[in-house]
């Protein structure tokens, strides 16, 4: 493994940035034809098959009986709950808004390693973090409350609430046997139990499913299954394998910076004084909270 990143690495983790960025976009539009946790399903049940491609090829067993089953189902119950009320939540608020609630995710897992893994404690540095995507969530939050657009507040809240299921995730993963398997069976785990609670789910909401199916509509979900949950995931194994996580993980602030950037390019969505001030401490929160030790 080696020890830097080189060019190719940062040009790829700033492509993945944007893909993950402008999946908050695809999920927006695919919604206007597809129902949201109908199209989380679809998602999950496409990108399942994706990932167990990619262990074929790459001969990753992960069939074998190693004691992950239990954690293995809580992790893919609390990932289908994430991406249930992310896709819910996308439906209230605007994708740039929804991206910046979305990644406070790894500050609620270094608020819940205080507690589940003491073996990490946490540094100044990323209480700092902390403390700054925090006022950046209040100020967002607080103009949601405050604005004209009605039920904007509930969209952030549920995406927010979302962003607690990713870190929950995070932290069984971290805490449990799941830390000693190989990343493409916990993935599995997660896509693979979303891809049958989601679409029940979805029957026990009512939702319609797929209602106004148009070129537009398809593409986004094309993108979303092939681009995201297809390349973006493989790469990122491929450069996990090969980099160390820790220097990669800095790159997570640009996500919602290209999150918000792509909500006002393809969506009109109106980039406000306050959205421009939350992205900044947010993402500042995140760079200082990976900053190396």
């Amino acid at each position: 493994m080696k020890t830097e990143l080189d060019r190719m690495a940062i040009g790829l983790m700033i492509l993945f940035c944007m893909i993950w960025g402008v999946q908050q976009v695809a999920i927006k539009l695919a919604s206007t034809g597809i129902s949201p946790v109908w199209q989380a399903g679809l998602r999950s049940i496409v990108a399942t098959v994706i990932v167990l491609g990619w262990t074929f090829v790459r001969r990753v067993n992960v069939f074998q009986r190693d004691g992950t089953l239990l954690p293995g189902l809580l992790a893919g119950l609390l990932f289908a709950a994430e991406f249930a009320l992310i896709f819910i939540g996308l439906q209230h608020t605007s994708a740039s808004r929804g991206v910046i609630f979305l990644y406070t995710a790894p500050f609620f897992v270094a608020l819940g390693a205080v507690w589940l893994l003491p073996q990490e404690p946490m540094r100044r540095a990323q209480w700092a973090g902390m403390a700054l995507a925090f006022a950046g969530v209040l100020i967002l939050f607080g103009e949601g409350l405050i604005s004209s657009a009605g039920g904007e507040w509930v969209g952030d809240l549920l995406i927010l609430i979302g962003a607690g299921f990713w870190a929950a995730t995070t932290l069984t993963v971290k805490a449990t046997a799941l830390i000693r398997i190989s990343a493409e069976k916990t993935l599995l785990y997660q896509l693979g139990v979303s891809a049958l609670v989601l679409p029940l789910l979805s029957l026990i909401l009512g939702e319609p499913g797929v209602f106004a199916p148009s070129p537009l509509v398809w593409a986004s979900m094309l993108f979303q299954v092939v681009i995201v949950a297809g390349v973006s995931y493989v790469g990122w194994f491929w450069l996990v394998r090969h980099y160390p996580a820790t220097r990669l993980s800095t790159f997570s602030f640009l996500t919602p910076v290209m999150g918000v950037l792509a909500g006002g390019l393809f969506l009109g969505e109106e980039l406000s004084q306050t959205v421009f001030l939350a992205l900044g401490l947010v993402g500042a929160g995140i760079w200082v909270a990976n900053r190396p030790g």
